[in-house]
């Protein structure tokens, strides 16, 4: 029988890499690579709208009303999106057969949600650590168990 294809998404709130394990080794090698054009940006050039302006009910003060979210969260919340929708095209045509997820907690969490209901059943493992900047060579140290399953 052959082996399962498992991809390995590893991914923060601005890069992401899928990765496959070789066949019979502990090396892994890159199937894609993506990073977040605001990645770098600053919060005043991702939003450069003033914030919107309120007045006080009791006196003739106005103050500026706060976003509803960070502009750096929404824009890691829309990569995260970004890397499922990739996922969820890859899924449909049949390119793997389980997935591993490997982010931090928050970007963990965007992703699994963001993942479409056939792909979310092909998740065999997942490891909250962020490991976006480990080269592929060191990846089986840090993966351990999880890249086993």
């Amino acid at each position: 029988m052959n082996q399962p294809r498992i991809w390995h998404v590893i991914t923060d709130g601005g890069r992401a890499r899928i990765v496959r394990k070789r066949d019979g080794q502990e090396a892994f090698d890159t199937l894609r690579e993506m990073v977040s054009a605001d990645l770098h940006h600053a919060t005043r050039d991702l939003g450069s709208e003033r914030p919107g302006r309120t007045r006080e009910s009791a006196t003739t003060g106005r103050h500026a009303v706060d976003p509803r979210q960070d502009l750096h969260e929404a824009e890691k919340h829309a990569f995260a999106h970004e890397v499922a929708a990739w996922v969820n095209t890859a899924n449909t045509r049949n390119e793997f057969d389980a997935l591993v997820l490997i982010a931090p907690a928050h970007a963990l969490a965007d992703l699994r949600q963001a993942l479409d209901e056939p792909a979310r059943r092909k998740i065999t493992g997942q490891l909250q650590k962020d490991l976006t900047k480990v080269p592929n060579a060191d990846l089986g140290a840090h993966l351990g168990e999880v890249a086993r399953a």
